[in-house]
């Protein structure tokens, strides 16, 4: 198992983790060092716990704010799921093919045009 030292709030530890692990734990440490950055420079130097605590406080705050917008996001998609079901679209991709073949086809148009106009001009 690799040892890795992260920092955290210029204080530096040494942490084992699995093999294959590190860039999630050095992820891991940059997100918790990025909160008791700001924390100590606000507060001013904490015992070590103090710190570490209040940061996985803000980091936890923050990921619940995150994961109940992730419900409220997957809640209105099935939502829209619904509505297209009722409107007989039974996959919502379909819906779009056609609108790519028009603007392929409006895209085409274009082209040629630009083209007959650039043999004109020249």
């Amino acid at each position: 198992m690799p040892d890795l030292e992260i920092s955290i709030a210029d204080r530096t530890f040494l942490v084992t983790c699995q093999a294959g692990e590190e860039p999630f734990l050095l992820a891991a440490a940059k997100m918790l060092d990025d909160e008791a950055g700001p924390l100590q420079a606000k507060v001013g130097r904490l015992p070590e716990v103090r710190m570490l605590l209040m940061a996985g406080l803000m980091l936890a705050d923050r990921t619940a704010t995150l994961e109940e917008d992730l419900r409220r996001t997957k809640a209105r998609i099935a939502e829209m799921e619904r509505l297209l079901k009722q409107t007989g679209v039974a996959d919502p991709s379909a819906v779009a093919q056609p609108s790519v073949a028009v603007l392929s086809h409006i895209a085409a148009k274009a082209e040629d045009l630009a083209d007959r106009l650039d043999a004109l001009v020249n």
